[in-house]
């Protein structure tokens, strides 16, 4: 199915598995993915899914008759579809965001998989610190979400904590790295930048995640979008 950014209009020629990943929403869910020319987010539901096309009732037609008239046949199709600039604005869009998850299992553990679901990224979970540095070598996540717990009491003394302030900014910028915990004040900026992350709330606010997320990302991708856009062309 086709489709039209809203950022910059361009045509954007969905692939199978996001097409297989819109059907399997749930009422209230969307998916989100970036747009490949402005790599601004786009949020999708089942809505856009095309309906199933009635199949045509068969009737029986009847035989012609013959006659003496000559019956001009249909004309051949038209190939102009077949021009390499029909779609030459087209981009088939594969990749679904996927957001990495470090927090015991927990009630507010699946209030924040089912947050980051409703906003169209897919959830993947580890059993330790190690497990997720690991995973993060071979494989790209869009977003990081750690508990400030989850290593123990000090968010500082956690490895993996470490090992996001200590990332390259060459991958460590298309990362949305959101803290979560008791002692975090949620969305307040300044907080969040002297913990290197983009974002941080508190455990008392998840019910409200996937508001808060809706209002954060697009504040965030407004703001540095373009500059990332920029780096990624550059091979930074």
């Amino acid at each position: 199915m086709i489709a039209h950014c809203p950022h910059c209009q361009k045509k954007l020629q969905l692939s199978p598995n996001v097409e297989s990943g819109l059907r399997m929403l749930s009422p209230g869910k969307s998916l989100r993915i970036s747009c490949p020319q402005c790599g601004r987010a786009i949020l999708l539901d089942a809505s856009v899914m095309a309906p199933p096309q009635a199949s045509a009732k068969t009737t029986d037609t009847p035989t012609p008759h013959p006659t003496d008239q000559q019956v001009t046949p249909p004309p051949p199709p038209d190939l102009s579809a077949l021009n390499d600039d029909v779609y030459a604005g087209k981009t088939i869009i594969e990749d679904i965001p996927k957001v990495l998850i470090l927090m015991p299992d927990s009630p507010d553990c699946r209030l924040i998989s089912e947050a980051m679901e409703t906003i169209g990224y897919q959830t993947a979970f580890v059993p330790s610190a190690e497990a997720a540095m690991e995973k993060m070598q071979f494989i790209n996540y869009a977003s990081v979400i750690l508990h400030s717990h989850y290593e123990g009491s000090l968010l500082e003394s956690g490895i993996f904590h470490q090992f996001m302030r200590t990332m390259s900014m060459n991958k460590r910028r298309y990362i949305f790295y959101i803290l979560i915990g008791p002692e975090f004040h949620t969305m307040y900026d300044l907080e969040a930048l002297a913990c290197s992350a983009n974002l941080v709330v508190n455990d008392k606010d998840l019910p409200q995640l996937a508001i808060i997320l809706r209002t954060a990302i697009p504040q965030y991708e407004g703001m540095f979008g373009a500059i990332m856009q920029e780096m990624s062309a550059l091979g930074r």
